[in-house]
Formats: structure tokens, sequence, C-alpha cells
């Protein structure tokens, strides 16, 4: 018990490094923790080394939500909640961005664990029934998002433009630095779509006075989104070749993020930590890993699900603690200025892509901003960039291309 618990502390310690770092991937930190595994492992073994990653998992989800709430920077799980948070915060209202999303992020492990206890038994059995209209879902979903678009056809193009960005990435991820393959690509596609491009669109005047009053939601729209958000996060979480980015595109089909912000941001959080909680399920009921942690604990010799399971859960409850706690210093960021704010947040993501990924990270973020900045001169939502995931997903899907 006792290793299992000093894993827990360890994981909610990294969790909280790395989700406070812009543009840190959780991956990246799993990384390090496998790389300091011949250090840890005679002090915790390998069962507290296993609840140290999945700790480290939760908690990233949840501190993730300042860094992207307050600079703009997306991590995989938040590049749509990105538009929202961050008009939140140019109203003053970044705190009450990051508590909506937080307690989304709770309900969706609350409403995750029966789901994932379900799915864990129910599922294998019919696992290829089920594998099969991934591909065509998601034609739906983004057919169904394009046609809602302003401008169909430039909405298409987008979509295509990403898309087609996105294979690109995907097919020479291999060229970017570091060891995480698909992860490392994604922080400078979804960067440059989503947090960069915002950054150089946003308003440059000075942040506006933080203050929180309340949330801004009755607990009933709170409860419909976080479900609508969990059922995106199972879907995710356990159909092949999905991820969490792909949620947000599942999300929007039903909550628009610009027209329903506080309602979109408590189903994207509920949606990202469901999906850990069902990849949770995934990987010890049909053996598939979903993210590079779940690889890393495949690698082991883990303790079981359900104890896993209770690891998330406590872990959850003591990160959403640390989230309110730290956003409630949203005020530091009142008059600050708005363009040397984000210029020095541009600069550090600039440089730790070119640390990360290297010279062919730079390349993709360069293309993926100047993507995402075509929504902005046409007046069009943000949405079809999504692209950039889910037209590989479609097609890997249907059997058309491989990753």
């Amino acid at each position: 018990m006792i290793p299992l618990l000093s894993g827990l502390v360890i994981g909610l310690a990294c969790g909280v490094i790395s989700g406070l770092i812009p543009g840190i991937h959780s991956n990246t930190m799993a990384g390090i923790m496998a790389g300091l595994s011949p250090a840890l492992i005679p002090f915790i073994g390998v069962e507290g080394l296993a609840a140290a990653l999945i700790s480290m998992l939760i908690s990233h989800s949840f501190l993730d939500l300042i860094p992207s709430t307050f600079f703009g920077v997306p991590d995989s799980g938040t590049a749509l909640s990105v538009l929202p948070a961050h008009a939140l915060t140019m109203e003053g209202k970044g705190e009450e961005a990051v508590r909506l999303s937080a307690i989304g992020c709770v309900y969706g492990v609350i409403f995750g664990v029966p789901v994932s206890v379900i799915a864990y038994l129910a599922l294998p059995q019919i696992q290829s029934s089920i594998d099969w209209f991934t591909g065509p879902v998601l034609v739906l979903i983004m057919g169904l998002i394009i046609i809602q678009e302003e401008s169909v056809i430039w909405g298409l193009l987008i979509f295509v433009s990403s898309g087609l960005l996105g294979l690109f990435a995907f097919r020479y991820q291999y060229l970017v630095w570091g060891m995480n393959g698909e992860s490392t690509v994604l922080m400078p596609l979804l960067t440059g779509l989503f947090g960069l491009s915002v950054l150089i669109s946003s308003s440059h005047a000075p942040v506006p006075r933080q203050r929180f009053t309340d949330l801004g939601l009755e607990t009933g729209n709170i409860l419909y989104a976080s479900l609508s958000g969990t059922i995106a996060g199972l879907l995710v979480g356990w159909l092949p070749g999905l991820s969490t980015a792909s949620a947000t595109a599942v999300i929007n089909a039903r909550i628009k993020y610009d027209t329903n912000r506080r309602t979109y941001l408590v189903a994207a959080g509920a949606a990202a930590c469901a999906n850990v909680v069902v990849g949770l399920a995934a990987f010890y009921g049909i053996e598939r890993t979903r993210n590079g942690v779940m690889v890393m604990i495949s690698s082991l010799d883990p303790p079981s699900f359900w104890v896993l399971l209770l690891i998330t859960v406590i872990a959850s409850g003591a990160a959403y603690l640390i989230t309110l706690r730290l956003a409630s210093y949203a005020r530091w960021f009142s008059g600050v200025d708005g363009k040397k704010l984000n210029t020095l947040v541009a600069g550090f993501v600039i440089l730790l892509c070119g640390v990360i990924s290297g010279p062919f990270g730079l390349f993709i973020l360069a293309c993926a901003t100047g993507i995402g900045l075509i929504p902005v001169l046409l007046n069009l939502s943000r949405i079809t960039c999504m692209g950039v995931v889910t037209l590989p997903v479609i097609l890997y899907s249907l059997g058309l291309w491989g990753f």
C-alpha cells in the first residue's frame, strides 16, 4: 500500500509540473519518469511506478487547464477549449473558466468510472463489431459541422487543408526530435492551429482585472454538459485511432464552443478525464494503449484494473483542489500588458517547440499557424481545423491509411 501511495504523490507532483508548463505534453513527462524508473523502482516498486504514471496523467489533465486558459497554449485535450477559455479571460473571468473546466473534469471521472467498468466487463466480447463504424461516425459528425459553417466551401477547404497537414506530419513524424512520436508532432500541430494563431490574432490590450463571482452556469446545465463530455470521452477512449482532440470535434457537433462557451468548457473537461478513465479500461479490457502513458504502463507489471482505477479517483480529487487553489491567483494577471504577455508566451512556445521537436516541428508549427489564421480572416469558427486529427483518423478507420 505504501508504494502505491508514494507513487500517487510522486505522480501528482509530476502532473502539476507538466500541467503548468505551457506546451508540455503528458507523454513528455511520462518519458522523463520512465527515464528515472531505475531510481524510482527501488523505492516505490513497479506497481508504485504504474500508480505514479496514471496519477501524473490525470493530474496533468486538471493542471493543464491553467496555461491553456491564461496563456492560450493548448494540449491535445484542450485544443478548442483554448478559444472560449481565453475569451473569458479577456473579459476578466479567467478563474471562472478554469473552475468550469475543472468541474467538468471531476464529473468526467465520476461519470466515467461506472462507464469504464461497464466497458471493461461488457465491450471486449463485441469489440470486432464496434471497430468498423469509427470512420463513418466521424464522417457524419464532421459533415454536419462543415455544413453549419457560414461558408461551406471555405469550411471544407480549411478541413481538408488541416487534414492534409496532419497526414503529412504523421507520415513523417519520425523526423521530430524526442521519443514520443505522435504525441510530439501533435504539439506543433495543435499549438499552431489553436495556440499561436490565437496569440497572434488576439487583443493586445492589457489583461482586464480578473475577478470571480460565480460559475455563470446552473447545476442542471453542468450535469448535462458533463454527461455529454463523458459520452464523447467514452467514444474516443475506446474506439480505435481516436484521440482526446477528436472528442472536442464530437462535442462541438452538439455544444458550440463559440456560442455556449461555459457549457462547452465543462463538456471538454469531462471528455478529457473520461477519456483517461475509459482508456484505462481499454488497456485492461482489450489490451489497447490509447496514449504514451498506457504504453509505458504496458511495459511494466502493473497492479489490477481496480487498483489503478482507485488511484485515478484519488488523484482526481487532489488535482481538483490544487487547480482551484492555483486558479484563485488569477488576479495576478490583472493589468498585465497583453502585447508583451502574448509575445513572451509565443516566443516561449516557439522555443519549446524547437527544443522538443526540432526543425521539422518548427516547420509544422509555421504551416499550422498559417492555416489557423485563415478562419480569423474569414470570420469562421476554428472547429474545421480539427481536420488535422479527424481526417487521418477517418482514413485510418476505413483502412485507407496507416499511422
